[in-house]
């Protein structure tokens, strides 16, 4: 059993011993935390709290704790039932909620479960509230509230409908292109909410001949639920058939959106934030971002229409702060989440559903067209693992040394920009580890980028 502590939530397998797994106490525990962590920083009178949840087998009986405990530390729920990740963000805004709990372990198995956590803007928390949550709950310095101070329940199962309502108000989301396209779309919704909220968004932009599979939300996930290409054979053999002129993939709580091209090959998770992003720039040209881990194929798009690109540090909360900072029009992560600040500053594979149908219709080329027009890199993904004697942090400066005659950015581990790709070095914050990113115009020259770099951590590590 696997419970996962960190300033994003809270996250692990159903069942086991209390701190060793996600139990029913070790969820009232950090629920318990996160609303007293609420109470003590928001800057609303609100005294709400959202709770969505995807489709998972354990999500009915997670539910029921979190907001067993949100009640009784006062606050008042809103509970809108099965949504996916960016549906319940979306509601505490339109709520004007004090902030949002997400019970989705979004990619990981299904004996996985999670509770993410959200500030009265719908966004995640940052590290130092994060932080602070993981603090309330190791000390348990949180107090329950008397009889009459309790909070009230409230059910709203409106909100995927207020969503796909949102998408369809969106200005570069041309409804009656995609209608007029007439296209065949198939969707692999993995048994989770995406198989609610996905075919009823393709009907409301209006795509009459949709491929399901995997559409029954009841949390029996038919393979491994991360969209990656090795999971996705099934939809692909459908697409190779002819049957779809394009395909849509999400994971079970609906923020990453892979693509499959109409021969069945695929799109890459790292160009439907490319592609989606030359569409919003050519309508409105401005900044973007992703984080350091991802293909610098945004940024040749982003430099091919004069505007500027920003590296982010890994995760979804330093995309969105840089975002900010930078008035980014689009951004995102290479694993397909796409970030639309016209929408909101969350990633969000129905706003990338409804752009992509959008500048498919527009260019009236092939998926697998579209797809050849932007720069071609292939990312290697490595790791070497050490022994927790050594130094990880001193290997990281002393790497950066070695190639600082190059673009080297220390944000976020080192990463080495050459001027045929880059690498990037992440320790792990819980075992002594270096993950080694990596990308090149071939997938040769990527792994021989990450295969130097190993060799002078070996050298520099003496081992």
């Amino acid at each position: 059993m696997t419970l996962i502590k960190s300033i994003s939530g809270i996250r692990g397998t159903i069942g086991g011993p209390v701190g060793d797994g996600l139990n029913p106490l070790d969820i009232v525990r950090f629920t318990a935390a996160y609303a007293t962590q609420i109470k003590s920083s928001k800057t609303t009178s609100s005294n709400k709290i959202v709770v969505g949840r995807d489709a998972r087998i354990s999500g009915e009986m997670v539910n029921q704790l979190v907001i067993g405990t949100l009640l009784g530390i006062g606050f008042d729920v809103v509970n809108i039932g099965l949504a996916t990740t960016p549906t319940t963000e979306l509601a505490v805004t339109m709520e004007k909620a004090a902030g949002g709990i997400i019970l989705t372990a979004s990619h990981n198995p299904k004996q996985w479960n999670a509770l993410k956590l959200l500030n009265e803007r719908g966004e995640f928390l940052n590290a130092l509230e994060g932080e602070n949550v993981l603090k309330i709950a190791e000390e348990e310095s949180f107090e329950f509230s008397q009889v009459d101070d309790l909070g009230k329940l409230t059910e709203d199962f409106s909100y995927t409908q207020k969503h796909i309502e949102s998408v369809l108000a969106l200005d570069l989301v041309d409804v009656e292109a995609i209608k007029a396209a007439d296209f065949s779309v198939a969707i692999d919704c993995v048994n989770s909410v995406g198989g609610v909220a996905i075919p009823a968004l393709l009907e409301a932009l209006g795509v009459k001949k949709i491929e399901k599979l995997y559409c029954e939300p009841n949390g029996q996930f038919p393979h491994n639920p991360e969209p990656l290409p090795e999971h996705l054979t099934e939809i692909s053999a459908i697409m190779q058939q002819g049957k779809a002129d394009v395909g849509f993939v999400v994971d079970p709580d609906v923020d990453r959106l892979a693509i499959i091209c109409e021969d069945g090959s695929m799109f890459g998770e790292e160009y439907t934030l490319v592609a989606i992003s030359d569409y919003v720039l050519q309508n409105t040209p401005g900044n973007t971002v992703s984080n350091l881990s991802s293909t610098r194929a945004l940024r040749d798009v982003t430099n091919k229409y004069g505007c500027t690109y920003t590296a982010a540090a890994v995760g979804e909360v330093n995309v969105v702060t840089a975002m900010k900072a930078t008035n980014a029009v689009i951004g995102g992560e290479g694993n397909g989440g796409v970030i639309y600040p016209a929408s909101h500053y969350g990633r969000d594979a129905l706003v990338g559903i409804a752009l992509f149908l959008t500048q498919l219709a527009k260019s009236k080329q092939t998926v697998s067209a579209l797809r050849k027009k932007y720069p071609e890199y292939y990312i290697s993904k490595n790791k070497i693992q050490l022994t927790p004697a050594i130094d990880v942090d001193a290997i990281l400066v002393a790497i950066k040394g070695i190639y600082k005659q190059f673009d080297v950015n220390d944000i976020d581990g080192v990463k080495i920009d050459f001027p045929t790709g880059w690498v990037h070095l992440r320790k792990s914050n819980t075992e002594p580890i270096i993950r080694i990113y990596s990308e090149s115009g071939t997938p040769e020259q990527a792994d021989n980028f990450a295969k130097a770099i190993i060799e002078e951590i070996k050298r520099i590590a003496n081992i």
